[in-house]
C-alpha cells in the first residue's frame, strides 16, 4: 500500500511540473516579453548567431583613428575635473595609446563620428579601415568638434576621383534603449584592431560629472583604452551610442562599467558640426541648484521636482523675461523639468532667438513667463 502511494505521488508531482508546458497552457508572465515595451531592438541573441552577423556586417565601418599632434609642453591637468582624475573608481575617458582611438563611418560619403578627446590638438588625422579584407590608411579632415559633449566629426579624404561608397553604420534611436537590452561594442582596445565585445545596457541617463550635458548609457560590454569613439550597437546592427568613458580598476582596464554618449545627442551635435563646424547652444542666464526637501519646505512647496533659480544674471535672457531668484522652473517649453540636470540640456537644444514658455513656481503658485533664448558662449546655462 505504501509503495502504491509513493508511485501515485511521484506521477502526480511529474504531472504538476509538466502542466505549465502543456499545449494551450499560458507560460508564466515573467517569461513573456512585454509587447508594449518599445526597445531599440527586441531581438534576443541567445542561442543564435546574430552577434556574429552584426559584427561581420558592421566591422568594415569601424575605423582606427590616429591623431598626429604638435609637440607641446606638458600642462598640469586640472585636479578638480573628475573626467581626468587618475584614481580608481572615477569615470574617465579611456586613455589613448600614442594618440589613437576608434571611430565609425555614418554615411557613404565617409563622415566619421568619434570622441573630441581622441583628436584634440591633432595636426593631422589618419584613419585605418578595412577595404576588401585588407586594412588601408587614409587621411581625414576635422569637420568640427565639441568639447562639452566630447563629440567630433571627421570626413575621410578620397583618393583621386574615387566615388566608391564607404560602408557605414545606420543610426538607431537611443530613446528606445532599455536597461537589460543586449548591445555590442566594436573598437581598438590597447591597439587590438576591430575587437568585438558584448553585454547589456546597465543603466541610462548617467551623470558622471564630465559636463553639464551628461546623460550617458552605461554598459557592461567591455570597453578599454582605445575604444574611445567606437560604436555601441543594438541587435539590429544600429549604433545607439559612442563609447566614451570607463570606470577603471588599478590596472586602468575594464571593470564592467563603461559609458556611451546616446546617438540621438550625437546626431544633433553632428548636424551643427556639419553645417557650421561648431555647436551653437541656447543660453538662459541663470544659476540653478537642486530643490532639496529643506529648501522646498522653506519655500512652502509640496514637491522637490524642478530646478531652483539661485541667481539671475543681469541683462541676460532670464532677467529680461522676468525670472527671479527663488523661482522654481518645473517646465521648459513642452518638457517637464524633474531635476536640475535636465534644464541645461533643454536650454542648450533651443535655437538662439526663439521664445520659450517657462512654467515656474513662485510663492507656491504656478506662473508662466516667456523668455527669448540667447546664444551661449562659455556660460553654463
Amino acid at each position: 500500500m505504501k509503495r502504491t502511494n509513493k508511485i501515485f505521488l511521484t506521477f502526480f508531482m511529474m504531472a504538476l511540473l509538466a502542466l505549465p508546458f502543456a499545449p494551450g497552457q499560458p507560460v508564466s508572465s515573467v517569461l513573456e516579453p512585454d509587447k508594449a515595451l518599445a526597445m531599440s531592438s527586441d531581438t534576443n541573441p541567445v542561442g543564435t548567431n546574430l552577434i556574429v552577423q552584426v559584427a561581420k556586417k558592421q566591422n568594415p565601418a569601424v575605423v582606427w583613428v590616429e591623431s598626429v599632434q604638435k609637440i607641446q609642453k606638458m600642462k598640469r591637468q586640472t585636479p578638480d575635473h573628475p573626467f581626468f582624475r587618475n584614481f580608481p573608481g572615477v569615470p574617465q575617458p579611456p586613455k589613448r595609446g600614442g594618440g589613437t582611438g576608434s571611430g565609425f563611418i555614418i554615411s557613404p560619403e565617409g563622415y566619421v563620428l568619434t570622441n573630441h578627446h581622441v583628436i584634440n590638438g591633432a595636426e593631422k588625422i589618419k584613419v585605418r579601415l578595412e577595404v576588401a579584407d585588407k586594412e588601408k590608411t587614409m587621411e581625414a579632415e576635422l569637420i568640427g568638434s565639441d568639447k562639452k559633449t566630447d563629440i567630433a566629426l571627421l570626413k575621410i579624404k578620397r583618393e583621386g576621383n574615387d566615388t566608391t561608397p564607404f560602408p557605414y553604420i545606420p543610426m538607431g534611436d537611443s530613446k528606445k534603449v532599455e536597461v537589460g537590452e543586449w548591445v555590442i561594442a566594436i573598437g581598438n582596445p590597447f591597439g587590438l584592431s576591430h575587437t568585438v565585445t558584448t553585454g547589456i545596457v546597465s543603466a541610462k541617463g548617467r551623470d558622471i560629472g564630465s559636463g553639464p550635458y551628461d546623460e550617458f548609457i552605461q554598459t557592461d560590454a567591455s570597453i578599454n583604452p582605445g575604444n574611445s569613439g567606437g560604436p555601441l550597437l543594438n541587435m539590429k546592427g544600429e549604433v545607439i551610442g559612442i563609447n566614451t568613458a570607463i570606470i577603471s580598476g588599478n590596472s586602468g582596464g575594464n571593470v564592467g562599467i563603461g559609458f556611451a554618449i546616446p546617438i540621438n545627442m550625437a546626431a544633433n551635435i553632428m548636424k551643427d558640426l556639419k553645417e557650421h563646424g561648431k555647436v551653437t547652444r541656447g543660453w538662459l542666464g541663470v544659476m540653478i541648484q537642486n530643490l532639496t526637501q529643506d529648501l522646498a519646505d522653506s519655500f512652502s512647496l509640496k514637491t522637490t521636482k524642478g530646478a531652483l533659480v539661485s541667481d539671475v544674471l543681469p541683462n541676460g535672457p532670464a532677467f529680461k523675461g522676468g525670472l527671479k531668484s527663488g523661482d522654481v522652473i518645473v517646465k521648459f517649453g513642452d518638457q517637464p523639468v524633474e531635476d536640475v540636470s535636465e534644464l541645461p540640456r533643454l536650454v542648450a537644444a533651443v535655437e538662439p532667438g526663439k521664445t520659450v514658455d517657462v512654467v515656474i513656481l513662485r510663492d507656491g503658485k504656478k506662473q508662466t513667463v516667456r523668455i527669448t533664448i540667447d546664444a551661449q558662449s562659455d556660460k553654463e546655462v
